[in-house]
């Protein structure tokens, strides 16, 4: 299997470490830097209400947004199509993941589908953080008669409680998309997936209600597992770069050093972006997609709730 094209959009509010800083909820610009390194997100929400009501009541953002889930999702589909030279009509099966759905049904991939106008098999593979590798490790091998659409699409903001400073200063809000193909730009060398179903509570989204995680425990097993999962996968590479997921710097930053990764072959954007959820790793793959050369390689790896995680080895061609 092979990746003909990717794609990512960001809403354009950004939500920087100042606003953050004029909540009055105990950080600092300096605070938010050291702790885990992101300066700016963006959102879907705008920034007087989330001034206003801290987004108390995570019902009442929906009707704030300016983006819904599956509206991003198409934005990030339209690049990923127009990139891998194809037309929606071209696409054979949908499937995408939201960890924040704005509806219990229909599925998310329904929804992108429709504003794409594609008419084609579509359904929800949803792992939370490692929503993409599960795609990828389980419709590796699928035989459609043509491309497959992916897309992860999160608004994480619009479940952010904005009196924690723990949780506020990490989520921003944007989409991804990749289309599979038996050709393209990029081959897909090595997948695995994998989950911990006795540490489901760890993180977790009660439905219409704030995120929560335990942070410490959390941020332990996203930088051992991360390790593993990549020193199991770099077997298959040589020397690659690694795009790890985009919980927060320090994570990635500490996940990188044990892993002894140079730092001009780590890749990320979650300083300028926040966490993004499923999202994150493959928008630096999508914001870097016109700059690799034949012959580089990357080892992607995500981690999220679940606990779950997955891998994939990427070459170009």
């Amino acid at each position: 299997m092979y990746i003909l094209g990717v794609g990512h959009f960001h809403p354009e509010t950004v939500l920087d470490n100042f606003f953050l800083e004029s909540l009055d909820i105990g950080t600092t610009n300096e605070w938010i830097l050291d702790r885990v390194g992101i300066a700016t997100r963006r959102t879907v929400l705008p920034l007087d209400y989330i001034r206003s009501t801290r987004n108390k009541d995570p019902r009442a953002a929906k009707e704030s947004a300016k983006y819904t889930a599956a509206q991003l999702g198409v934005r990030a589909a339209q690049m990923a199509i127009e990139r891998a030279g194809i037309k929606p009509d071209d696409i054979a099966l949908c499937v995408a993941a939201a960890s924040v759905p704005e509806m219990c049904i229909p599925a998310h991939a329904c929804l992108i589908a429709n504003g794409l106008g594609i008419e084609a098999p579509a359904f929800d593979l949803n792992a939370a953080c490692s929503s993409l590798m599960a795609q990828i490790h389980f419709l590796k091998n699928v035989d459609v008669s043509g491309p497959i659409l992916l897309v992860q699409t999160e608004t994480y903001t619009m479940a952010t409680d904005y009196n924690d400073r723990q949780t506020a200063v990490l989520w921003g809000d944007g989409a991804a998309a990749m289309i599979l193909s038996k050709e393209g730009k990029a081959r897909i060398v090595e997948t695995t997936f994998g989950s911990n179903p006795s540490e489901a509570d760890k993180v977790f989204i009660p439905y219409a209600a704030h995120f929560s995680q335990q942070g410490n425990r959390v941020q332990r097993f996203a930088i051992l597992q991360t390790e593993a999962t990549f020193n199991a996968l770099k077997k298959k590479s040589d020397s690659p770069i690694f795009v790890g997921h985009q919980a927060n710097l320090s994570m990635l930053n500490t996940a990188s050093k044990r892993m002894k990764i140079e730092d001009h072959k780590h890749y990320y954007n979650v300083d300028r972006y926040g966490n993004c959820g499923a999202a994150g790793a493959p928008s630096v793959l999508s914001e870097r997609w016109d700059f690799f050369r034949s012959g580089e390689q990357l080892v992607i790896v995500t981690v999220g709730s679940g606990l779950s995680w997955g891998g994939t080895v990427v070459e170009f061609i």
